[in-house]
This record gives C-alpha cells, sequence and structure tokens, in this order.
C-alpha cells in the first residue's frame, strides 16, 4: 500500500465525496472508478475518512444548515458542499484533528477546486461553526450518551 500525507489523503477523499453527489454507485464501485479514471491512489485512510463522512453525514449537514444563513443547503455548490462536509467531519470527528488545521486545509482545498468567492464562503463559515465549537461539540456527546431514566 502506498503511503500518502494526510494533504493526499484528504484531496482523494474529497474527489470521492465529490464524486459520489453525481453517482449512485455503491461505494466500492466510486473507489474503483477513483482508482481507473482519476489514477487516484485509494487506501485504508481515504476510506475511513470517506466512509467517516457518510456515517455522520446527517449531522454535518444540519450544521451546515443551521450556519448558512445566506443559501440554503441545496443551493451550495457541490464542490464547496463536499470541502464543508470534509472538513466538519475533521472537526468534529476526529479526535487527533485541530479545528484550525481543517480550516486550513479546507481553504486550501478551496483555492484549487473552487472560486475565489467560494473559498471566503467555505472559511466564513467553518469559521462561525468553530467557534461554536464546545456548544457542539457538547451537543454531539450528549446525544451519543444513553440517558438514565
Amino acid at each position: 500500500e502506498v503511503i500518502m500525507t494526510r494533504h493526499e489523503v484528504r484531496e482523494c477523499a474529497f474527489l470521492i465525496l465529490f464524486e459520489r453527489m453525481f453517482q449512485p454507485d455503491s461505494l466500492e464501485e466510486l473507489y474503483a472508478l477513483a482508482e481507473e479514471v482519476q489514477q487516484l491512489e485509494v487506501n485504508q485512510d481515504v476510506k475511513q475518512m470517506v466512509e467517516g463522512v457518510i456515517a455522520h453525514e446527517e449531522e454535518i449537514q444540519q450544521l451546515i444548515r443551521t450556519f448558512s444563513k445566506s443559501r440554503s443547503i441545496h443551493r451550495i455548490p457541490k464542490v464547496n458542499l463536499s470541502i464543508l462536509e470534509l472538513a466538519l467531519y475533521e472537526m468534529y470527528f476526529e479526535k487527533d484533528m485541530p479545528v484550525n488545521a481543517a480550516i486550513s486545509e479546507a481553504v486550501t482545498l478551496s483555492h484549487a477546486y473552487s472560486y475565489q468567492e467560494d473559498t471566503a464562503f467555505i472559511n466564513g463559515m467553518l469559521g462561525a461553526i468553530s467557534r461554536s465549537q464546545p456548544k457542539v461539540g457538547a451537543d454531539a456527546a450528549a446525544q451519543e450518551e444513553p440517558t438514565n431514566a
């Protein structure tokens, strides 16, 4: 298996998540497509990141809905939505990922794949969400813990 940097893993996961918005294929088919057509390396780290985003998709999209004041989630360009979902997954569900690093990486992906004005939107939204992180994190932890009634 090829060793990839965290940035390479993230970019590959982003491309697969973006493709998933257009292809109703299974994940295995998307992984195969990424390797064959896009010539991407899809290692275990990439799969773990993609599957992590999908596992938490509902919570992540709820965060986006809550903080996207200017446009509904359906009006956010799919490339930006993919970047936001990946960043929010890293911010809230990857224990070892510093929030500022996740935002910085999202901005880097945005520079490579989005329009300039979209970068400001992504950075602003992730900044707003991160400022509420303790509350969101506490809410997420409270929802996961079973209550003893």
